[in-house]
C-alpha cells in the first residue's frame, strides 16, 4: 500500500514559523519520527517512509500555496496512488488553535491551497487533516492572521498537537480513514 502525505505550506525561510505552515510542521514530525529525510524533487521536497508495511510519501510543495495543486497531481500520477491513499495536512481558521479534525471530503472553505488541489486534481473527495489555528483577528486582517506567527501561549502547546496530528497520520495509513476518524477527531 502507497500513500501520500502532502503538507501544505510556502516555501523561504520567511514563511516558517507562521500558522500557515502548519502542514509543513506536521510532515517535518512525521519524517523525523520515522527516521527519514527529504530530497529535492520536482515540484516538491519528498520523503520515503516505511510504517508498518505501508510506503509513504511525504512531500511539501515548492511551487507556494496557490500552486499546490500541481505538485499533488505530479506525485500522485508519478507514483500511481489512488485519491483513496492520499492525506492533505493543512491549517483550518474555523476550527479552534490546536483542534484536529480528519474528513474524507469538503470544500476548500476559502483556503487557497486546498482550492488548487480541487481545479487540478478535479474533485473535493480526497482526505484532509486540519489543523485549527483559531481565528483571533480583526476582520480584514486574514491575511495578516494566516501569514503571522504564532503567540506565545499557542507556541508553548504546539509540539504536543503536532506530535498528536502525526500519531492520526500513522494511524490513517495503518487503519483507515474511518476509524481514524473515530479515533483522533476531537483529540
Amino acid at each position: 500500500m502507497k500513500y501520500l502525505i502532502v503538507g501544505l505550506g510556502n516555501p523561504g525561510i520567511d514563511y516558517m514559523e507562521t500558522r500557515h505552515n502548519i502542514g509543513f510542521k506536521i510532515a517535518d514530525e512525521l519524517v523525523s519520527s520515522l527516521k527519514g529525510s527529504y530530497e529535492h524533487g520536482k515540484l516538491a521536497d519528498v520523503a520515503y517512509l516505511k510504517y508498518k508495511s505501508r510506503n509513504i510519501i511525504v512531500i511539501k510543495p515548492s511551487t507556494f500555496m496557490n500552486l499546490s495543486g500541481k505538485a499533488v497531481n505530479y506525485w500522485m500520477v508519478k507514483e500511481k496512488i489512488s485519491i483513496e491513499n492520499i492525506l492533505i495536512l493543512t491549517d483550518d481558521l474555523s476550527l479552534p488553535f490546536g483542534k484536529i479534525r480528519l474528513k474524507g471530503k469538503g470544500s476548500d472553505g476559502g483556503h487557497n491551497g486546498l482550492k488548487s488541489i480541487q481545479e487540478t486534481i478535479n474533485t473535493a473527495k480526497y482526505s484532509r487533516l486540519r489543523f485549527g489555528i483559531g481565528n483571533d483577528f480583526i476582520k480584514g486582517q486574514q491575511v495578516s492572521y494566516v501569514l503571522g506567527k504564532w503567540s506565545d501561549e499557542q507556541s508553548n502547546k504546539l509540539d504536543e498537537r503536532i506530535l498528536i496530528s502525526s500519531d492520526c497520520i500513522k494511524s490513517f495509513c495503518s487503519i483507515g480513514l474511518d476509524r481514524s476518524m473515530s479515533n483522533w477527531n476531537n483529540k
